[in-house]
């Protein structure tokens, strides 16, 4: 995408694989901002730009606005809301005890739920048990959210923050399921969950911003295999 014109030089650096690079690709799509993608070679080869823009975490995703570096997923999907305030869509409430509560649930994900996929994906036997408990008990407090709002997502009648946290993880949440045989989102169990996720995916406007899911799944396979594989020796 070319990064520069009207919304001035934009660009992202990350991997198209991370759900937090998806996360900003989200916003940003929804905003219809023109940006270049600068795609990282991580945790192996990290350029010389990364790690200047990102001096603290040296981490992705890096969203560089006319020179002026900006880290974290969620930081950046606020900055670009309030960066690009008249343009729609709203990502976030406009009311600020509405605005609270939407920051409070995506620190749910990042504090809560992210941990428990990570943990699901790299456990084995009990381990792996534990942390799939631990997200079915998450899990249900995000269905219980959205089923307050009535609407289709978690803000309202469009994408909002919290559907912004919690779609970046989607295809990654899809994909750890198919690898390690096991449910994450039950259907019986988190039925508008269910139907938000597959709505989500689906939304043309940011349908471009998710992974391909064959390559994340040859990816996430291919390192589970060495996460479950016998010390050499054994």
């Amino acid at each position: 995408m070319e990064g520069c014109g009207e919304d001035g030089q934009v660009k992202l650096l990350g991997v198209i694989r991370s759900p937090f690079v998806v996360r900003v690709r989200i916003a940003l799509a929804l905003k219809g901002i023109h940006y270049e993608f600068i795609e990282e070679d991580t945790p192996n080869n990290k350029s010389e730009l990364l790690l200047q823009s990102n001096p603290v975490h040296k981490k992705i995703p890096v969203l560089i606005h006319n020179g002026k570096p900006v880290c974290e997923s969620m930081i950046i999907v606020q900055y670009i809301e309030e960066a690009w305030d008249s343009k729609a869509p709203f990502l976030m409430p406009r009311d600020p005890y509405d605005r609270a509560i939407a920051r409070f649930w995506a620190a749910f994900i990042d504090d809560k739920v992210i941990p428990s996929i990570v943990g699901a994906f790299r456990g084995q036997g009990e381990e792996q048990q534990k942390t799939v408990e631990e997200s079915v008990a998450n899990l249900p407090l995000l269905e219980e959210v959205l089923r307050s709002t009535g609407k289709a997502y978690f803000g309202g009648d469009g994408i909002g923050l919290v559907d912004i946290a919690l779609g970046g993880l989607l295809v990654l949440i899809q994909t750890v399921e198919k690898v390690t045989n096991i449910v994450l989102i039950d259907t019986q169990k988190t039925p508008l969950l269910s139907a938000w996720a597959d709505q989500s995916c689906k939304a043309d406007k940011v349908k471009n911003a998710f992974p391909d899911r064959a390559e994340l799944f040859v990816f996430l396979a291919a390192m589970r295999a060495k996460l479950t594989s016998p010390p050499p020796g054994n």
